[in-house]
């Protein structure tokens, strides 16, 4: 079996990818099939895009912004999200 080189993706796909996933109109699997990536990969994006969008509307600090991210137990963008 070969590998697959190692893909880029785009912020603008990243975002109709994370967006989908938190329609929730499908499932994961079925997204990752559509869009080509791994369902771990757009948990990830979706995560990273509800953290920042948190920020980007002023409801991303204090306690609110340490249950999010300490609720949903990720690391992706955490740091990045919390310092902005």
């Amino acid at each position: 079996m070969t590998r697959r080189p190692r893909r880029n993706h785009s912020p603008a796909f990243k975002a109709k990818v994370a967006l989908a996933a938190i329609r929730g109109e499908r499932t994961l699997a079925e997204l990752a099939e559509q869009f080509d990536v791994h369902p771990n990969q757009i948990t990830q994006w979706r995560t990273g895009h509800r953290q920042q969008s948190l920020v980007r509307w002023g409801i991303g600090s204090g306690r609110v912004r340490q249950a999010f991210t300490a609720g949903r137990g990720c690391r992706m963008n955490a740091s990045r999200a919390l310092s902005r």
